[in-house]
């Protein structure tokens, strides 16, 4: 059984799973479906076409899945989609998608700290933390295990690629590469995060290799073409190589890479 406060106001058409608690003066719109498990502490509003998997925690004042910001919005059926284990700390908001049957959408055990934000259409992958005020633009891409540092604000379109780490306050606008460390007004490519690799198990050579990578794509002053011809040709052909290779080939707004060629500080 639900645990439902007297003072919740839940559409009789919200779907409700089992165990879920929702706490007082929250909102539940009639098409909402909470998973089993979630817990919304007080005063959240879920709206909108919104959909949580499993064991969600919620904290005051969140707003998820409500119409987005975005002045193109011309009506239509958006939905917000969100899966399990995730914390949406307080006056957190994810706005549901700009087009006729598009989403925004989150994946699993992801820590959203307090006044983040997630704009229409954005894709959030796993084990993602945004720190306090994060903001992410409409159409972002957050690839697994980003950390994205408190008061940072990521441009429309961008890519936060896997494993990467934003620091705090940072204006991001162009695409941050995988297993980087990206700091700064407009954000560049610093160093390797290395202590996101060993956190999450990157193998000591995975570590050395990608150090590399990082020296010949930012630090030697090669075309990026160039670069990742290099990088192919130099360095042995390991999973998170080939996936900075790919991410980079594959950006359209480009890579924010070093106005100056001076050694960074832990390269």
């Amino acid at each position: 059984m639900s645990e439902i406060h007297s003072t919740a106001v839940v559409h009789p058409k919200a779907e409700i799973g089992a165990g879920c608690v929702i706490g007082p003066y929250c909102v539940i719109g009639a098409q909402v479906v909470l998973g089993p498990g979630c817990r919304l502490h007080s005063h959240v509003v879920i709206d909108g076409h919104t959909v949580l998997g499993r064991q969600n925690e919620i904290f005051p004042f969140a707003s998820i899945g409500l119409k987005t910001q975005d002045l193109k919005w011309k009506g239509g059926l958006t939905r917000t989609e969100i899966a399990d284990g995730n914390t949406f700390r307080e006056y957190v908001t994810i706005n549901s998608a700009t087009a006729d049957g598009q989403a925004t959408r989150i994946g699993s055990h992801n820590h959203i700290l307090a006044y983040a934000h997630v704009a229409h259409d954005v894709r959030v992958g796993n084990h993602v933390i945004m720190s306090n005020v994060a903001t992410l633009a409409g159409h972002v891409i957050v690839e697994d295990y980003a950390v994205i540092g408190g008061l940072a604000a990521i441009h429309q379109f961008c890519r936060i690629g896997r494993m990467s780490i934003i620091g705090g306050c940072s204006k991001v606008v162009q695409d941050v590469p995988p297993f980087m460390m990206a700091d700064g007004n407009p954000a560049e490519t610093r160093t390797i995060n290395k202590v996101g690799m060993e956190r999450n198990g990157v193998s000591a050579e995975a570590q050395s290799a990608l150090k590399n990578a990082y020296r010949i794509l930012f630090r030697e002053g090669l075309t990026i073409p160039n670069a990742l011809e290099r990088i192919e040709a130099e360095l042995p052909p390991l999973p998170e190589v080939q996936h900075l290779v790919q991410f980079t080939r594959q950006s359209e707004r480009g890579i924010g890479r070093r106005k100056s060629n001076d050694a960074a500080p832990n390269d």
